[in-house]
């Protein structure tokens, strides 16, 4: 190449350098490429011998592609491929070196400047005659660089095949085809990244599909229940996918659950715990509604599945049956608070229902009436006055015995009259005060009118049997069962639609009635004593018991123990007036006392 003139470079020479570059571009690989640029520098250019150091991640060049126009008897260059320099060593190398443009040139006289580390060949042509004769220890290497300014590797060539240094023309040629190959370099790593990433891309959607069919048969097949909820959008709380065994646990379609939400399905009783947890996540206890129009129990364990990006994506719902628990459960609690003979509420849940109506402060209206009796064991209300005469210094008081109305008085009485007990901060709680009716002597007016008060309230009738031991006695336990069961029959027969009937022990009955007044509950106790009083048939006999009943009454500020105490005592006072029937033979109450 060099013994042509830079004007008359033949056609030839033009095509050869079209066709190296060319291959350079055609290259498949990163290895492909290498071996392009090492073959076009030694075909292309005119040199003998090509190698390529390439830069390593470490930065270190590792010779990765050599080529030599006709291999040597001892191997050629070919022996140092995989060989390893230092960056260091390079570096100092280059800046020795004569600079050619961008192309570097290290005379055989500058050969100290290479380094132990880096790996050398020197070839056996001709000693130089002339100054510009090529010396077998001359080196020529042509840095190439990425686009960003970074070496990529370095092209060393060896024995121009004029026998003389590269004119302007050879480097001129040589400092192009370094930058093509740089380019190329670029492009083969860019690809190799490229084809890695798209393994790796491949690999992930094989693991990512390879889990979602994992996810889908677990869902799908899950024993329990499974569903997957919307949380964003205009369809947040649907029911996006639900499995096979949440169909059959509810009675429904999938195709009709899909269009629903658990807050469609909830009982309303547990609607709120539902959206708590649908809120927060983690787990609760409730009802869903089946096709049948019945209740399920269940329980939910709600899972937030977040996207990394978008946060929170929707809400994974594992719905486990828990029927056959619950039921276990309700049964437990049943037997607990219910008596296991008759099926009524036992004494432990009668006072759990009366602790439920009543509260703890006295009712201020009753008490302060006059001639209305404070509950045992309660205190006058501060604003109350006994004697016409405040219990303060204060206002004078007027001739009904009432000091002049206040704001808070006036309050308590507003919320008196609403139904509703104020807590100390002045707010309405929701709770309806209990009161004991107001019971005027028969056509007693107060100043002209009806006594003011409440006119109902809670009443507690105690029932306790007569001669329930007789038959005890002369029958057997079986026989007095029997009676137990068929009193708590009647007795729920003739009681209100809310009312509540318990047992409190032996032969002793409780009744609960609420919102009734003091006739009406007279009336109540008829109706109980006619439905125990006639007989009853047990193991083919006759067999009557009578009962004694009496009627008390519940306020706020009672305990529980006063309330069935007052009730009690009224239905001994029964029992004294007709002659002493529940004394036994020493004086002492033959049935176990309430509480």
């Amino acid at each position: 190449m060099e013994a042509e003139s830079e004007p008359y470079v033949r056609l030839a020479t033009l095509r050869t350098l079209h066709r190296v570059v060319a291959d350079l571009n055609a290259a498949r690989s990163l290895a492909g490429t290498l071996q392009a640029v090492v073959e076009g520098a030694v075909h292309g250019l005119g040199f003998d011998a090509a190698a390529v150091s390439l830069v390593r991640p470490d930065g270190d060049l590792v010779i990765a592609a050599v080529w030599e126009i006709e291999e040597t008897a001892f191997g050629g260059p070919s022996v140092l491929l995989g060989q390893v320099g230092s960056r260091e060593s390079w570096d100092r190398m280059l800046q020795v070196a004569d600079h050619w443009g961008t192309l570097r040139f290290l005379p055989h006289d500058r050969g100290w400047a290479i380094g132990t580390d880096i790996p050398t060949w020197t070839g056996d042509g001709p000693l130089p005659v002339y100054d510009n004769d090529w010396h077998p220890a001359d080196v020529l290497l042509a840095p190439m660089y990425s686009a960003g300014g970074d070496l990529l590797g370095i092209l060393s060539v060896d024995r121009p095949r004029s026998g003389k240094r590269p004119g302007a023309w050879t480097r001129e040629a040589l400092e192009m085809f370094s930058l093509q190959a740089s380019i190329a370099i670029g492009n083969a790593r860019l690809r190799a990244e490229m084809q890695r990433a798209l393994a790796r891309l491949e690999k992930e959607q094989q693991a990512l599909r390879a889990s979602e069919e994992s996810f889908r048969q677990a869902f799908e097949y899950a024993p329990s229940g499974m569903a997957i909820t919307e949380l964003h959008g205009d369809g947040t709380g649907q029911l996006t996918r639900v499995n096979d065994a949440l169909c059959r646990l509810l009675g429904r379609p999938r195709a009709t659950l899909r269009q629903q939400r658990f807050v469609d399905l909830v009982h309303p009783e547990d609607l709120e715990l539902l959206l708590r947890t649908s809120a927060e996540g983690g787990r609760a206890e409730l009802r869903l509604s089946r096709r049948d129009g019945g209740y399920q129990w269940v329980c939910l364990r709600n899972s937030v599945v977040a996207d990394a990006t978008e946060g929170p994506s929707f809400l994974l719902t594992h719905v486990e049956d828990i029927e056959d628990r619950k039921r276990h459960e309700l049964q437990l609690a049943h037997r607990a608070s219910h008596d296991a003979l008759t099926g009524l509420p036992n004494g432990a849940e009668l006072r759990a229902r009366l602790a439920r109506r009543l509260c703890s402060r006295p009712s201020l209206p009753a008490a302060g009436l006059p001639g209305q009796a404070l509950p045992p064991g309660a205190a006058p209300p501060p604003h109350a006055v006994q004697d016409g005469s405040s219990a303060a210094e204060g206002p004078v008081t007027l001739a009904h015995g009432y000091a002049p109305p206040d704001s808070a008085l006036e309050r308590d009485r507003e919320a008196f009259a609403a139904g509703e007990v104020l807590r100390h901060d002045g707010a309405a709680a929701h709770h309806v005060h209990a009161v004991v009716p107001v019971d005027p002597p028969p056509g007693e007016l107060w100043h002209g009118h009806r006594r003011p008060g409440p006119d109902k309230g809670l009443a507690v009738l105690y029932c306790d049997l007569d001669g329930f031991k007789l038959v005890n006695d002369r029958y057997g336990h079986n026989a007095g069962d029997a009676v137990l069961i068929e009193i708590a029959r009647r007795l729920q027969q003739v009681v209100r639609e809310g009312d509540t009937v318990a047992r409190m022990s032996g032969d002793e009955f409780v009744v609960l009635a609420d919102g009734i007044g003091r006739e009406e509950a007279k009336e109540l106790a008829g109706r109980l004593r006619s439905a125990i009083l006639p007989p009853m048939r047990i193991d083919n006999r006759a067999v009557r018991v009578g009962v004694s009943l009496g009627i008390g009454w519940a306020g706020c500020g009672m305990s529980i123990d006063e309330v069935l105490h007052s009730a009690d005592e009224r239905m001994y006072d029964e029992k004294r007036t007709r002659g002493g029937a529940a004394r036994g033979a020493r004086g002492e109450r033959s049935h176990r006392r309430a509480g």
